[in-house]
């Protein structure tokens, strides 16, 4: 079941950003064009298209128009070990050390313009169809918007860092593993908890809820990884 989940945009990006990794594309390479790669994954064209921007916006590839999309990222930049041989709980770990206190710095710095990204991604998240597929990426998004929300540079740096754990392969397994729907709405019910609190300025709340969040992460992965 968990195995035949439709390919999101973060499992494309992912993907290519491994054939960049490992040599596979080389720096000035062209990639295929966004139909044959559509194809090539059995994705809609958008959803290439979404994870092409994401690499670019990691300047991993430049998107040129009318001409293609280009690697450009140089071959002697290597995934640090710390992120590349990281498991899904030690990420775990790491959410726990940070993000209930980055509620709280988001209670203090967000704007309301962020708050509606994070409820245009909540909407996103609440309205996955059977199997998930688009659920992680939104996801992604309303954590990583969620850390955009203190105005902190060094904990947004950390974050991403802390994120890029998700494109690996034992990080993508494990995903496919304990994404049913039953855990997506346990899921997204503690999102918009989190959400609230941030709208109504409640730092405690929001960290708390934030933690209960990371909690029931973390014990669907243990589950998991004891099958």
């Amino acid at each position: 079941m968990g195995t035949n989940r439709k390919k999101g945009a973060a499992d494309i990006a992912a993907l290519i950003r491994r054939d960049i990794s490992n040599g596979t594309l080389q720096p000035h390479d062209r990639l295929a064009s966004e139909r044959v790669l559509a194809e090539t994954y059995n994705v809609a064209r958008g959803t290439i298209r979404e994870a092409l921007n994401r690499l670019a916006e990691e300047n991993l590839v430049e998107i040129r128009r009318g001409s293609g999309t280009y690697v450009v990222q140089p071959q002697t930049v290597q995934i640090p070990p710390s992120i590349e041989h990281a498991s899904p709980l030690e990420l775990m770990d790491a959410r726990f050390a940070l993000e209930p206190h980055i509620c709280r710095l988001a209670v203090m710095n967000g704007r309301r313009k962020d708050f509606d990204r994070l409820e245009l991604l909540c909407d996103k998240m609440d309205s996955v169809g059977e199997g998930g597929a688009g659920f992680s990426e939104a996801d992604t998004d309303f954590h990583r918007t969620l850390v955009q929300c203190t105005r902190n540079s060094l904990l947004i740096w950390i974050i991403d860092q802390i994120t890029s754990v998700r494109s690996q392969d034992e990080w993508t397994r494990m995903r496919h593993l304990t994404l049913g729907m039953g855990i997506i709405a346990q899921y997204n019910t503690q999102h918009r908890q989190i959400l609230d609190a941030l709208r109504n300025r409640e730092p405690e709340r929001a960290a708390n809820i934030m933690k209960e969040h990371l909690e029931t992460a973390r014990l669907s992965l243990t589950r998991a990884a004891d099958t």
